[in-house]
């Protein structure tokens, strides 16, 4: 699974993830309280999750999603990408 980040300081980032189901904040443990990136969508395609879309804190969910449309990350990983909210 590869996850993808918007906004913030590692903007159009992106990283290989091991495990069938990806955190819900990235990185998953900081222990310094320092703000996390939000799992805001998940793509979906014939081998399961192929995706993972990450928001910058403070950065506007409907924001995320267009530039996640723009940089084609459905195509790119053949998947459906499903917005979490």
């Amino acid at each position: 699974m590869r996850a993808l980040f918007v906004g913030g300081v590692i903007d159009n980032g992106e990283l290989d993830m091991d495990g069938s189901e990806p955190p819900i904040h990235y990185p998953p443990e900081t222990g310094s309280g320092q703000s996390r990136y939000r799992l805001l969508a998940v793509g979906r395609g014939e081998q399961g999750i192929t995706c993972a879309v990450y928001g910058a804190p403070d950065f506007d969910p409907g924001e995320v999603m267009r530039i996640s449309d723009e940089r084609d990350y459905a195509r790119r990983f053949e998947a459906n990408l499903e917005f979490l909210g």
